[in-house]
């Protein structure tokens, strides 16, 4: 791939990022609100907790769970797309100062 062609790519690119980012900082999202409500009491006792509480726990836990892997994958493929928008930018500024 030529220069010239992949600075003419790099509005896609650009749209691809703004996808991937809204995604990501949702997913932040969710997960802050997941934990926001979550139980952080430390129980002396077994009878300091409730069953109800318990169970709620570890839902949020087990929510939280199944959102990690997507939270890496699009924390990676932000970065990525970050690093490539990035690179060709860099490289189309340095074939026009050359």
């Amino acid at each position: 791939m030529t220069l010239t062609a992949a600075v003419s790519a790099v509005p896609v690119l650009l749209v691809i990022w703004a996808v991937v980012i809204a995604c990501f900082v949702g997913l932040l999202t969710y997960r802050g609100q997941l934990t926001r409500y979550e139980n952080e009491q430390l129980y002396l006792s077994e009878t300091d907790i409730t069953v109800e509480e318990e169970r709620r726990n570890e839902q949020i836990v087990r929510r939280i769970e199944q959102i990690a892997p997507l939270v890496r994958v699009l924390a990676g493929a932000a970065a990525l797309v970050t690093v490539g928008i990035v690179g060709i930018w860099v490289a189309d500024a340095w074939r026009t100062i050359s």
